[in-house]
C-alpha cells in the first residue's frame, strides 16, 4: 500500500492553500485555513528562542519533551494526512515544522517539504 503524504511549507509560501494547516502560536491576518494548536511550541519556549538565548539543540530537546512526547504520532499524523503544516520560518531555516516532519516520518509517514 502506498503512503499517502503530509506536507510542509510557510505561510508566505502555502497559507491561501485549501489543505493547509497552521501548527503556530498565531497565524497571519487574513489566513483562514485549520489550525492544529497541539503542534505550536509553547509560549515560553517560543519567546526564548526569538531573544536569541537557546540554542537549536535545546530548542528541539524542550519542544521535544513539552510537545510531541505527550501526543501520540499515530493519531496527530492520521488526522494530517494530505494537509501542509505551516509555521512562520522559510524553507530550510530552523523552526519546529521540522522537528514535526521528522517525529512523523520516524512514526511511518511520509513528510516532504514544499519548496519554492
Amino acid at each position: 500500500m502506498k503512503k499517502k503524504t503530509i506536507w510542509t511549507s510557510y505561510f508566505a509560501k502555502s497559507g491561501k492553500e485549501p489543505n493547509a494547516v497552521s501548527i503556530a502560536r498565531s497565524s497571519p491576518t487574513g489566513y483562514s485555513g485549520e489550525a492544529y494548536k497541539s503542534l505550536a511550541p509553547p509560549p515560553k519556549l517560543l519567546y526564548e528562542w526569538k531573544k536569541g538565548v537557546m540554542s537549536p539543540s535545546l530548542y528541539t530537546e524542550i519542544y521535544k519533551e513539552e510537545v510531541l512526547d505527550k501526543l501520540d504520532p499515530k493519531i496527530v499524523g492520521s488526522l494530517l494526512v494530505g494537509k501542509i503544516l505551516l509555521c512562520w520560518e522559510g524553507s530550510g531555516k530552523f523552526c519546529h515544522r521540522h522537528l514535526v516532519a521528522e517525529w512523523l516520518k520516524d512514526n511511518g509517514f511520509e513528510v516532504k517539504e514544499i519548496y519554492p
